[in-house]
């Protein structure tokens, strides 16, 4: 069983009702923490996972807001406050993904990706930094797809270039605050955002695990335990960091 090294934290996880951002609320929930299970639309998996936390003896409060949105966000973190009155922990996670050629970009899939993985991302954080206490931390849930060059991807793989370069300036101006601020890069993981769904072929995923060093996919928990580490204080001298959790992909 998990130890309770966050005993008294309260985290919020964006774009947390599924998948990545699920693994990472359960996670920070059985260390202790009581979780924010922030969603856009999906209101029942977002139920789902707080009953889930509830079930297992912790805390947990589900919250509606696009992050693509200014004014949800505000409102966010005011539910925040009112649900807890405190943040410790700030994990950016929602984002979208479209798969698209350079003839296939337009400017409104340029606009929808950069407001949800980027503008949201650092409004996010902005909003984060008036609330967290000395010894709080932000994590940047990146993409390992940041260092590759992966055809059909350009958009997204932008805007995970820009959420590694937000982390390094975030980290040196909130650093003398006593916050913390690191990314973590999945990469090929089991999600509905990386499966069919997303236009991903059999053959696809056949060459992503060839070209993964430990010869599988990721799974969400492999992600959420990284989180985890970094947000306690066994991570207390680890800031400004882009942390690999790929299994090696494309070494």
């Amino acid at each position: 069983m998990a130890d309770k090294k966050l005993a008294g934290k309260v985290a919020l996880v964006t774009g947390s009702s599924r998948g990545i951002g699920a693994a990472i609320a359960k996670r920070l929930a059985a260390d202790g923490a009581k979780v924010v299970v922030n969603y856009a639309k999906s209101q029942k998996a977002a139920d789902e996972v707080v009953a889930e936390v509830k079930k297992a003896g912790g805390e947990a409060v589900a919250v509606q807001a696009d992050t693509s949105k200014p004014a949800d966000i505000e409102r966010l973190f005011a539910e925040v406050k009112k649900a807890f009155g405190r943040l410790d922990i700030l994990v950016n996670n929602a984002a979208i993904m479209q798969r698209g050629e350079l003839h296939e970009v337009t400017p409104e899939l340029i606009d929808a990706h950069f407001s949800t993985n980027v503008r949201g991302y650092l409004l996010c954080a902005k909003h984060a930094a008036q609330m967290l206490p000395k010894g709080g931390v932000i994590v940047n849930i990146g993409s390992a797809i940041s260092r590759m060059a992966y055809p059909g991807a350009v958009v997204y793989t932008a805007t995970k270039g820009a959420v590694d370069l937000m982390t390094r300036v975030l980290a040196a101006e909130l650093g003398p605050k006593g916050i913390r601020v690191n990314c973590v890069a999945p990469g090929s993981t089991i999600t509905d955002m990386n499966g069919p769904a997303s236009g991903k072929t059999d053959e696809e995923a056949r060459q992503e695990i060839a070209a993964t060093a430990l010869r599988r996919q990721g799974e969400v928990h492999d992600i959420a335990d990284a989180v985890a580490f970094l947000v306690t204080d066994d991570a207390r001298w680890v800031t400004g960091a882009w942390i690999d959790v790929s299994g090696g992909i494309r070494l």
